[in-house]
């Protein structure tokens, strides 16, 4: 009864909430946001029945296993997540970190309504061939703004998703290196016709570091640099790519200061000498990837002190430095970009994104450029609808304060996260962050499981990622409000 009553009141609030008349609340702390509903409510099994029935009709069609429950996107709005069951949901998954502002934003609706973005999308342009006349001021003004773009870096290549990001920043970062070694020099025929058969000197043996523990897409190129769980990788063929260590720091981090500059200096030393023995086999290495947080193998962190000292190494060698922010890019680390919490030297020579920017794409430095046209190019190159969407976004991001929210409620999350931890010690540590980019670990993967499996049941949508950590990925809209709801359901479901 009560469950019904709530679901009631929701549907009315919704519907007294129309059109441009809907105000986002920017209260910080006090309640939910005007749109949303006051708490979570289950009303069944999660999943419920009819989404086991839509599961069994879809794994008719297709490898539906990965599918935990289904949507209905129409009743989701803000920090909730409504499934075709009626249970409403608070999100702190929010898509794999792919949702800016949650669900259903009035700002991002309004400009799906616009006549003149309705044609944009209608005829959807394959961009390397005719793009419309507004292309290049809309990239300037959404991609290339400051305050958005990366700080020093000018040049941007937009791309469908954060695997086709990577993969085409790969061979970027290939043809820069070959134009080095070739000194400006045009492709000789031999070049020419040994591409072709896949041999040198046209198919130079050049190779791309990547770190244990990585997850930079599952396109073949980018599976070659990924090391976070086997599925994605078995019984595909990689290239001979070397693997360097990613620093496993000792948590607290204030009580393990000593032991944890040592990991740096060891894994640095181990990557400068792989560095050195690719070159020596003829692989030499022409480009670094990592990501600033390490997210689908763990949520592991690494000092701005290791990142400056890599970017050094690169630097060094040779090597372009790409920082992959397919999930930390769009703020959740409290920054437009989570290597600007580094202070780097100079800017990474690559940063590639897609996820909470809608879009995919890299950001490069103009010696980046391909010379030739066609060398980095397909049918779409991007997609002009959701550079639409992303600049509603950023509108709302600076209206709204979103990244010092974000920072606020990141740090206040952390903190509460780490009072429980030294409460319930048997259950849970190693909480770490920046933002609300955050992680903890549980004792056992087993107890990592049954708790995200509780955690649902109770109206949280959260997610697993490594041996046994439990990430938070929420909206940009979070506050403390959402953030009580969660650490309080959590704790209740640990201690029982």
């Amino acid at each position: 009864m009560l469950a019904r009553k709530c679901s009631s009141l929701f549907t009315a609030r919704q519907k007294l909430l129309k059109g441009n008349e809907i105000l986002w609340s920017r209260t910080m702390s006090a309640g939910p946001l005007l749109h949303e509903p006051e708490r979570p409510v289950v009303m069944t099994d999660i999943p419920g029945p009819q989404s086991q029935k839509l599961f069994k009709e879809l794994n008719n069609i297709q490898q539906a296993g990965s599918v935990q429950l289904f949507v209905d996107y129409e009743k989701s709005t803000g920090n909730y997540v409504s499934d075709v069951d009626g249970n409403i949901l608070l999100d702190v998954y929010m898509q794999i970190s792919s949702m800016p502002l949650g669900y259903n934003h009035q700002a991002m609706l309004d400009v799906l309504a616009d006549p003149v973005n309705q044609k944009i999308i209608a005829n959807r342009p394959a961009l390397g061939v005719f793009p419309g006349g507004n292309w290049p001021k809309k990239l300037k003004d959404v991609l290339l703004k400051k305050g958005v773009a990366p700080p020093g870096l000018s040049n941007i290549t937009t791309m469908m998703c954060g695997s086709c990001s990577n993969e085409n920043a790969f061979k970027a970062i290939f043809f820069w290196y070959a134009e080095k070694k070739r000194q400006g020099a045009p492709f000789t025929k031999e070049e020419m016709d040994s591409c072709m058969i896949n041999n040198n000197p046209g198919s130079p043996n050049y190779s791309i570091m990547s770190f244990k523990g990585a997850f930079h897409g599952r396109t073949l190129g980018s599976l070659s640099t990924t090391h976070s769980k086997y599925i994605h990788k078995i019984d595909v063929p990689a290239f001979d790519w070397p693997i360097a260590p990613f620093p496993k720091y000792k948590y607290p981090l204030d009580e393990n200061v000593r032991e944890n500059q040592q990991e740096d200096q060891k894994c640095l030393a181990e990557i400068e000498d792989l560095i050195v023995q690719y070159e020596r086999k003829n692989s030499p290495v022409a480009g670094i990837i990592i990501e600033p947080i390490q997210a689908e193998g763990g949520d592991n962190h690494a000092s701005p002190e290791f990142f400056q000292k890599l970017q050094a190494i690169a630097k060094k060698h040779g090597s372009a430095l790409l920082i992959d922010e397919v999930q930390t890019g769009g703020g959740p680390t409290g920054k437009m970009w989570c290597h600007e919490h580094f202070n780097l030297e100079s800017p990474p020579e690559v940063v590639s994104f897609s996820k909470k920017m809608q879009m995919g794409g890299y950001y490069h430095i103009p010696e980046m450029k391909a010379k030739q046209p066609y060398r980095i190019f397909n049918t779409w190159m991007g997609d002009p609808s959701k550079l639409i969407l992303l600049e509603s976004v950023l509108e709302v991001i600076q209206q709204d304060n979103l990244l010092d929210r974000v920072a606020r409620v990141g740090d206040y999350t952390l903190k509460q996260l780490m009072t429980m931890q030294r409460e319930l010690p048997h259950a849970i540590n190693s909480a770490r962050g920046r933002g609300t980019f955050i992680a903890f670990d549980c004792a056992t993967p087993q107890l990592r499981d049954s708790t995200v499996k509780k955690l649902l049941s109770k109206g949280i949508q959260s997610g697993g990622c490594g041996e046994k950590a439990i990430r938070l990925r929420p909206a940009l809209t979070f506050t403390e409000y959402h953030a009580n709801i969660f650490l309080d359901t959590l704790r209740s479901v640990l201690k029982n």
